[in-house]
């Protein structure tokens, strides 16, 4: 007989109900269960929970042979397409992890950091000075003209203004909880519906209605691009037009929309989320500002500053925790999981294990410097784990470091209440609940700190050719 984790013998609906604060319940299970449980959301598989990165790394030795991410996704993201690496398991998805990874990563960005830091201080210049503001608009506006300019390639000012409004419509349909939420099998049939699609106001109609607007564009511009034949353009969708896999066959056009449509969902909101946190944890602990500004200001190292941002993201994770569906059934902390079951590292707390995080609720960057930096780098999961471990972590640090640098150049931010803004859930992704309130005042002139290149923040001996 199989033993299985323990868990809560609430009704699923009643379950489902919890996840309108994620972090809570979670650490509710966890207290009252252990590092291993069970839960059941309406309209899901049954799904087990795993809280530490060891019992993580049981998972991911599964990987390609015994689950799926992909498969499990393709329920959540259904907009991204088929072809992309967030739905895609198997060979296609190995092929299309090739072609994609060398467009993010070292000598493919190496050109990036004065372009994200243009692009920033632009944006910091229109912020108001000394009333309250909301940050995180500001934080979402840098990184979508961050991936206009280098994923898309717009240089187009009236084609930069229809994508920029379409993919701003396309975040805020995809991104509802109610979305997220509503079971993959009804979502399917809303979206297949007749019915269902005339009615507006029901969210899978909003998304369909968001995605089908940008499907216009995208289209459009990838054949524009293709006739181009641009041999040195150097954004991703340049690489993209340009990449060839084994065998010397180029990606379709429907396969590069659904790759720029992954690299907009998964590099957004969850970039911008988490510059978001770094700055509401900022102001929240004046000496680690005070520290970090010091750095900036002496522009001679950045290693403070990727512990902070390494801190930012352990102790307010931006998605919570992301599965695997079970092939095969998988031995889990002593417990046996059967297949069809969804197991998942739950960032959220595996970020807050106390046995490898002393005082996990405070915001300590020393925890990744130093002696304790080891321990605290290898349950360090904010981006995942195993062979679906984040393409885009690279770039998406990269983006962070030079983000801060420049907003802490340009000003100084205090937080317009001093309570730590609460945790509140987004889509997959957890946001600041006041979506990060500011107040901030011009820095006087300071000797510029050079761009650095950011390391990859779970592997970061990875070489330029890395992919």
């Amino acid at each position: 007989m199989l033993r299985l984790p323990p868990g809560s013998r609430q009704p699923a609906f009643l379950q489902t109900l919890h996840m309108r604060d994620p972090v809570r319940y979670f650490e509710t299970l966890r207290r009252r269960y252990g590092p291993v449980f069970r839960m059941k959301l309406l309209g899901f598989p049954p799904q087990v929970v795993v809280s530490t990165a060891e019992l993580a790394a049981e998972i991911y030795r599964m990987d390609g042979d015994g689950n799926r991410a992909g498969a499990l996704r393709a329920g959540y993201v259904p907009w991204v397409g088929q072809h992309s690496l967030l739905t895609n398991d198997g060979e296609e998805w190995w092929r299309h992890r090739k072609l994609l990874s060398p467009t993010l990563h070292g000598r493919s960005i190496a050109n990036y950091p004065e372009l994200i830091a243009e692009i920033a201080a632009k944006d910091i210049g229109t912020w108001p000075l000394g009333r309250p503001f909301t940050l995180r608009e500001h934080m979402q506006a840098i990184t979508l003209e961050v991936i206009l300019r280098l994923v898309f390639g717009v240089r187009d000012t009236e084609q930069g203004a229809r994508l920029r409004a379409g993919l701003i419509d396309l975040s805020k349909a995809t991104g509802s909880a109610a979305l997220f939420l509503t079971p993959a099998r009804l979502r399917a049939w809303a979206q297949r519906s007749p019915l269902a699609m005339r009615l507006p106001f029901l969210p899978t109609t909003r998304a369909a209605q968001a995605v089908e607007t940008v499907d216009h564009i995208l289209f459009a511009e990838i054949a524009r691009r293709r006739a181009e034949e641009d041999a040195d353009a150097d954004d991703v969708l340049g690489r993209l037009l340009r990449a060839r896999d084994d065998q010397g066959r180029p990606l379709s056009d429907q396969e590069i929309r659904d790759e720029l449509l992954t690299l907009l969902e998964a590099g957004l909101e969850t970039t911008a989320t988490g510059l978001s946190w770094t700055f509401e944890r900022l102001m929240r602990n004046p000496r680690v500002l005070a520290r970090l500004q010091e750095e900036v200001e002496q522009g001679e190292d950045d290693t403070y500053l990727d512990a902070v941002v390494k801190e930012a993201l352990r102790s307010r994770p931006v998605i919570f925790g992301m599965g695997r569906l079970l092939d095969k059934p998988l031995r889990v902390g002593g417990f046996e999981v059967p297949a069809g079951w969804v197991a998942i590292p739950m960032f959220s707390l595996i970020l807050q294990d106390r046995a490898v995080y002393p005082d996990a609720g405070e915001f300590r960057p020393e925890r990744f410097l130093g002696e304790g930096a080891k321990a605290a780098q290898k349950s360090f999961l904010p981006f995942g784990g195993g062979r679906r471990y984040c393409v885009g972590a690279q770039l998406a640090t990269l983006e962070m470091k030079i983000i801060t640098r420049e907003v802490l150049r340009h000003v100084h931010l205090a937080p317009a209440d001093p309570a730590p803004e609460a945790q509140r859930m987004w889509h997959a992704t957890l946001i600041p609940g006041k979506q990060v309130v500011a107040v901030a005042r011009k820095q006087p002139p300071k000797r510029r700190a050079p761009v650095q290149e950011a390391k990859c923040p779970v592997h970061p001996a990875l070489s330029d050719d890395a992919g």
